[in-house]
């Protein structure tokens, strides 16, 4: 019966959270996750790669950042889906990735790693 409490799920996922792994790294915590979230995507990106560049006097020539751009999209979007699912399954479905290329992705990326510590 659909109205029915289901039991919650209690899996090895369930705890993955990039706001969680990013704070335990000490790289977050309440005060910046606010003024984050207060922040426009698009505002963010480019805040972030002017903060790299100020180091080397706003120079990044032979870098190719646009070329970089969908790479580092999808490796953000790949965390999101690892972390607000509860199952890898789940996330497979919803990104629309099929099983071999997820766990390609996944080693890549290193999520385990990346969640764990």
């Amino acid at each position: 019966m659909s109205w029915k409490r289901r039991k919650p799920y209690s899996g090895k996922y369930l705890h993955y959270s990039v706001s969680r792994a990013l704070r335990r790294q000490g790289k977050s915590n309440d005060e910046f996750e606010i003024m984050l979230s207060n922040l426009p995507l698009e505002d963010l990106i480019a805040l972030k790669l002017e903060l790299s560049v100020k180091p080397v006097n706003n120079r990044l020539y032979g870098i190719p950042i646009w070329k970089a751009i969908p790479d580092i999209v999808r490796e953000a979007v790949f965390k999101f889906a690892y972390s607000c699912t509860r199952t890898q399954k789940e996330a497979m479905s919803f990104i629309g990735m099929p099983e071999v290329k997820f766990y390609e992705f996944k080693k890549i990326y290193g999520l385990d790693r990346f969640f764990n510590g």
